[in-house]
C-alpha cells in the first residue's frame, strides 16, 4: 500500500490485511478495538471504516459494541472464503458491503413470499435458471454460474407480490452486478466441489418453492446465507 493507491485499491488492501490479522488468530478471538487494529494496518480512519464494513461483509471478522466489545475474529465458511476469492468487488463505493447486508437480511422475506404466491410459470423460470447454472458449471464458467445464480434469485424476487420488497431485492442485486469487477485468483482444487454444493442447495430450494415447503425453505435460505 503507497500514499499513490487509490481509494479504491487502499480500501481492498485494508480489508485484506484486516483478514490477514484475522487468519492468525483462533475463531473468536478479540484483535482489540477499532483504533487498535487502525494503528496496525497503518491507515487514516475513514478508509479504515469502509476497509472495515468490508471485512465484515467477507465474514473475516465481526464488530461489538459496549464493555468488552472491540473487533473478533469471525467463523467465516467455506462457501465465504470461496465467493470471496472469486468475486473482485469494487469498493470505491461503501455502498457495496451494505448493498449484501441488505441483500441477506432480505432472503428470509424473498422466499417465504416464493413459496406463498409463486405461480407455475415463476417455478418454470427458477428451474431455467437453475439449467441455465447447470449448464455453466457442466462448462467449466464459474462467472456464468454466478451470474446465472444471481439471474434465479431475481426470478425468486418476481414471485412476490410485494412491490417494495421486489424493488429493493432487485436494487440490491443490481449494485453487486454493477459493482462486479471480474474474478480473483480461483482456488481451482477446491472450487468445482463448491459450486456444485451450491448448486444442489438452490435446486433444493426451487423445489421446496415448488412443493410450498416453508419450513424446508426456510431452512434452505438459512444455510444458504450462513454459507455465502
Amino acid at each position: 500500500m503507497t500514499p499513490a493507491a487509490t481509494p479504491t485499491r487502499r480500501t481492498e488492501a485494508t480489508a485484506n490485511a484486516i483478514g490477514e490479522i484475522a487468519e492468525r488468530h483462533p475463531v473468536g478471538t478479540r484483535l482489540g478495538t477499532k483504533d487498535t487494529v487502525r494503528r496496525q494496518c497503518g491507515v487514516s480512519v475513514g478508509t479504515f471504516n469502509e476497509a472495515l464494513a468490508l471485512a465484515q461483509a467477507r465474514q473475516y471478522v465481526s464488530l461489538r459494541p459496549g464493555p468488552g466489545g472491540g473487533i473478533f475474529v469471525s467463523d467465516q465458511s467455506a462457501f465465504a472464503r470461496l465467493g470471496n476469492a472469486l468475486l473482485a468487488l469494487d469498493t470505491a463505493s461503501p455502498a457495496v458491503p451494505d448493498a449484501i447486508r441488505i441483500r441477506d437480511a432480505l432472503d428470509p422475506l424473498l422466499v417465504d413470499d416464493a413459496v406463498a404466491f409463486a405461480t407455475p410459470d415463476d417455478v418454470a423460470q427458477m428451474r431455467r435458471c437453475l439449467g441455465e447454472m447447470r449448464a455453466a458449471i457442466d462448462d467449466g464458467d464459474y462467472v456464468r454460474f454466478l451470474y446465472e445464480n444471481w439471474a434465479l434469485h431475481r426470478a425468486m424476487a418476481m414471485a412476490s407480490p410485494s412491490s417494495l420488497l421486489r424493488s429493493m431485492y432487485l436494487a440490491m442485486l443490481e449494485m453487486l452486478e454493477r459493482h462486479t469487477t471480474g474474478l480473483e485468483s480461483l482456488p481451482e482444487t477446491r472450487l468445482p466441489a463448491y459450486i456444485e454444493s451450491r448448486y444442489e442447495l438452490h435446486a433444493r430450494m426451487v423445489a421446496a418453492v415448488e412443493h410450498r415447503d416453508r419450513d424446508l425453505a426456510r431452512e434452505l435460505m438459512r444455510a444458504h446465507n450462513l454459507s455465502d
